[in-house]
């Protein structure tokens, strides 16, 4: 929680950067009325290397970039007021998506962070990326976003975008889940 009040106060996570008001709140558990809501929970291993391994991976951008999309950000490893664009796709098809960090949790057994979005970003909404690791043992990676269409584009898809967000969310689960498997 402290970092996420950091995250707040952080100068380049100031109002009017990010394109919605309500910053912050996958980290508070009350998601705001008026967005679609994405919630995605996927075991990924066992124990606390395999928490530390993905841990790691989510904060390096690691994660991301295994399952396939682009990532451009000026930190190495995620921070408060951190810039990333995250892009999918290929030439004139690419999908590009300017974000920026607004909270990070480096717990004993909780790590990740949230990022919202920015100017040009197809959607407007925030999206978290946790891993847990749970009293038996078991390490869970939660994505958990509140988002709604910004685009014309996004407009006109209608229920495709919604869709595509939960296949990505499930994506990153079962690249998650490979990297812990192929550091064991």
């Amino acid at each position: 929680m402290v970092r996420l009040i950091r995250a707040l106060t952080h100068p380049a996570a100031a109002p009017g950067v990010l394109t919605y008001p309500e910053v912050g709140a996958t980290g508070s558990g009350r998601l705001p009325a008026g967005y679609q809501y994405l919630h995605h929970t996927v075991r990924v291993g066992h124990g606390r290397k395999a928490f530390e391994t993905a841990g790691a991976a989510v904060t390096t951008w690691r994660m991301h970039r295994a399952s396939g999309a682009r990532v451009r950000a000026d930190a190495l490893r995620v921070e408060p007021g951190a810039l990333v664009e995250v892009s999918i796709g290929a030439g004139p098809v690419r999908l590009v998506a300017p974000c920026q960090v607004v909270w990070t949790a480096y717990e004993r057994d909780r790590t990740g962070f949230a990022y919202g979005t920015r100017a040009r970003h197809p959607e407007c909404g925030e999206e978290s990326f946790v891993v847990d690791l749970h009293p038996d043992g078991s390490v869970w990676f939660t994505v958990t976003a509140f988002s709604r269409p910004a685009a014309l584009y996004t407009r006109l898809a209608g229920p495709l975008a919604p869709a595509f967000q939960h296949a990505y969310a499930r994506r990153l689960g079962r690249t998650l889940r490979r990297i812990v498997e192929g550091e064991k």
